[in-house]
Formats: C-alpha cells, sequence, structure tokens
C-alpha cells in the first residue's frame, strides 16, 4: 500500500492467515498501528511493518468494534512520537518551585 490514512480498512499478513483490521495510526514511515480482532482478547491495538498491510474495499463482520476500540483509546496513546507538541502536557510531577526553608534559628 502506498498511501495509508487514519480509518483505511485493511488486511495484516501474520504468519498465518490474513485479519481484517483498520488503521487507527501511524507512527512513522516503516509503522503502522492497526486494530484487529484477538480470538481470546477482542479487538486490539497492534503495531505492525507498512508492508505487511494490504488494502480491503468490503467491510468485514468485526469493524465496528474494531472503530469503537480506536476511538476508546486515548489520543496520547495512539500518537507518535515525532507529534510531541500535540499531546498536551506531560506528567504531573515538581509542578511548583520548592518554597522557602528557612535556616536555623
Amino acid at each position: 500500500m502506498e498511501l495509508i490514512r487514519i480509518g483505511d480498512l485493511v488486511k495484516v499478513a501474520t504468519g498465518g492467515p490474513q485479519i481484517d483490521g483498520i488503521v487507527g495510526d501511524i507512527p512513522s514511515d516503516s509503522k503502522v498501528v492497526v486494530a484487529v480482532m484477538d480470538a481470546t482478547r477482542g479487538p486490539v491495538l497492534r503495531t505492525v511493518p507498512r508492508a505487511a498491510l494490504t488494502e480491503r474495499t468490503e467491510e468485514g463482520p468485526d469493524d465496528r468494534s474494531l472503530l469503537l476500540r480506536i476511538r476508546r483509546t486515548h489520543a496520547s496513546a495512539r500518537s507518535g512520537a515525532r507529534q510531541a507538541a500535540g499531546g498536551g502536557p506531560g506528567r504531573a510531577g515538581h509542578t511548583r518551585a520548592a518554597t522557602h526553608r528557612p535556616t536555623g534559628r
């Protein structure tokens, strides 16, 4: 696949059969985060190489739950390393300066 966008319907080539999936994020030029259906855990997000994806045109039976999984995932969890400025503030630690510490009296 040459042009991949978030929300595209894809087939993911694994070691076994091809699995239906939906693109959730594109963190780099070589990796793509795809929502796929796991037999034991239900809909999950997997990072796969871009070369493992092929386009599909027809909708599958699990597409609704895969879309819901993508929507439930927090935006900063889906954002890539290159998008550091858009994820909001970082960790909430040491937000204020230290108070004055008097010397011994």
